[in-house]
């Protein structure tokens, strides 16, 4: 979340005419906790353009019908699966270093196998 704190830089007039809603309307996003824009010293709202396509993917969930608490419960499913889908590839990464790892561990107690034949009996 830092990293969006930084790069919010749209005031709220600026951020609502980019997104093509009125500002109240922002704010209400606001109170329903579907948007947390960064705040100045001051308390003036500071949106990032992470703020702003999650705007636009408000807009898309309202266009398609749903209400203000549908839209927030799709935005928390979303989110959650990103981060299951981000711990599931940190998990493969980890099984994979594993296999490799063992791999080269066994390798090492390898002995090498002669390969002529003897025949049993004959010394």
């Amino acid at each position: 979340m830092e990293g969006s704190r930084r790069g919010a830089v749209y005031v709220i007039s600026v951020a609502a005419e980019i997104a093509g809603v009125h500002p109240q309307t922002l704010r209400i996003y606001e109170r329903k906790g579907l948007l947390e824009p960064a705040r100045t010293s001051g308390g003036s709202r500071r949106y990032s353009e992470e703020d702003l396509r999650r705007l636009a993917r408000i807009a898309e969930l309202t266009e398609q019908g749903l209400n203000l608490a549908g839209v927030k419960r799709v935005l928390a499913l979303e989110a959650e699966v990103e981060h299951l889908q981000a711990e599931v590839a940190r998990a493969r990464r980890d099984g994979v270093e594993a296999v490799e790892a063992a791999h080269r561990e066994h390798r090492r107690d390898l002995v090498p196998l002669r390969q002529t034949v003897v025949r049993f009996g004959s010394s």
